[in-house]
């Protein structure tokens, strides 16, 4: 680990290691540069065109299966980036990212299909709550994100943010 990234800080209410607050900070950078590119640029709204209609964007010369493949590549970058992030704090193991796949499943399903914003807000704040739910009841806390999953579900067929077909 670097020099400048050991050690902690005391914020007054908990101790917070260097580390966690540099993975925290580059983590919100990833995110909100993938947010931005994904919703506010050209190569966003192709992307977001190709999903919905790929014929339509073929049609227009912008090549659908390489965009799709450099998309697929990036989400593994985003993968390895997190693995990265992730190998000081905990164990590094093949296996390592599986037991949070269906937790992401349901945090994609609660923000609403489509919506990068709902599963951003969505996860930030399912994250708060497992937490807490580990604090005051832990007996809940491995079932409290599919509870939530269930009662939106009924609620709001399509997610928090996402739109109705």
């Amino acid at each position: 680990m670097p020099e400048l990234l050991e050690g902690a800080t005391n914020l007054g209410f908990m101790v917070l290691p260097n580390y966690r607050a540099w993975v925290v900070f580059a983590s919100l950078t990833v995110c909100l540069g993938t947010w931005f590119l994904i919703e506010r640029t050209r190569l966003g709204a192709y992307l977001r065109a190709g999903t919905e209609n790929p014929a339509l964007v073929q049609a227009f010369g912008i090549n659908v299966p390489v965009m799709v493949m450099l998309t697929y590549g990036g989400g593994c970058a985003l993968a390895a980036f997190a693995g990265v992030l992730a190998a000081p704090v905990i164990q590094v193991t093949p296996l390592m990212g599986s037991n949070l796949i269906i937790v992401v499943f349901a945090v994609v399903v609660i923000g609403g299909m489509g919506s990068i914003l709902g599963s951003i807000l969505t996860g930030l704040a399912l994250g708060i709550i497992e937490g807490l739910t580990k604090v005051f009841y832990p007996e809940a806390s491995s079932i409290v994100v599919f509870v939530i999953m269930a009662i939106v579900l009924m609620i709001r067929p399509a997610g928090l943010f996402g739109k109705e077909k």
